[in-house]
């Protein structure tokens, strides 16, 4: 859960599908639906995987809230996220995250920079996801790993 689920939790649901297929029941959300962000579909296809049919969608767009753990990349989705345990049974854990569109502009900013801040949150989301939910063993390493393709110039 995050802000505007435009960046980083469908990254997120994307990463985790990609390293456990159909393991997991998971819903992306945010807060409030803001709009899709090219830049994401870009550092995901990097590493094989893609947000499909996505379109950003708050809380109020699921069904039901019926879950075990509630995963909040941002501190507005973690405090409102704390408030649903007031009524539903949820773990909630808290991940910081920075948004990679949160003070970048084009004129200060090239694209590769602003790519390389949305590879770093990948990264970042990869590990954690593999830190919090890959069975222990060798084995499952190699399905684990998100590799950047090598930089030109």
């Amino acid at each position: 859960m995050c802000g505007r689920n435009s960046i980083r939790s469908p990254m997120a649901a994307a990463l985790v599908e990609g390293f456990f297929p159909k393991a997991f029941y998971l819903a992306s959300a945010g807060i409030l639906p803001g709009d899709r962000d090219p830049f994401v579909d870009i550092v995901l296809k990097e590493v094989a995987l893609d947000l499909g049919p996505h379109r950003p969608r708050g809380l109020d767009d699921l069904h039901d809230l019926n879950f075990d753990l509630v995963v909040t990349l941002s501190p507005e989705a973690h405090h409102y996220a704390m408030e649903l345990t007031r009524t539903e049974a949820l773990e909630v854990e808290y991940w910081p995250t920075m948004d990679p569109a949160a003070n970048l502009t084009e004129t200060f900013s090239t694209r590769e920079q602003i790519l390389d801040g949305y590879r770093d949150l990948r990264d970042l989301l990869a590990h954690r996801i593999r830190d919090r939910f890959a069975p222990e063993g060798p084995r499952h390493s190699r399905l684990l790993k998100v590799h950047r393709k090598p930089q030109m110039g």
